[in-house]
């Protein structure tokens, strides 16, 4: 795989991976709204399982940004090392001649 297609793919993964973590953020949203709602209600099965789900997905949520920033920055760090700038700027160049 040359250097700038690496790249594409790993600036993809590094997207996905922020979507991802958008979602969780979001059904940590939802989650907290249904116990609040709740509150009101007195539902004991969700009183008795939403918490669990809670926290089991806020811990997905802590590793899918722990995951992120990790990628994130080796992501970086290949751009520097391999000048992708400048690689882009070439493959623009050769691509229209």
């Amino acid at each position: 795989m040359d250097k700038l297609k690496k790249f594409d793919l790993m600036a993809k993964i590094v997207r996905e991976l922020e979507d991802v973590r958008n979602s969780q953020q979001a059904v940590l949203e939802k989650i907290g709204k249904i116990e609040v709602d709740n509150m009101e209600l007195g539902d004991k099965l969700i009183e008795s399982k939403m918490p669990d789900i809670y926290q089991r997905t806020a811990d997905n949520a802590d590793s899918i940004r722990e995951i992120l920033e990790s990628f994130q920055e080796k992501t970086e760090e290949y751009s520097e090392k391999n000048n992708i700038d400048r690689l882009r700027e070439q493959d623009t160049i050769n691509n229209v001649k």
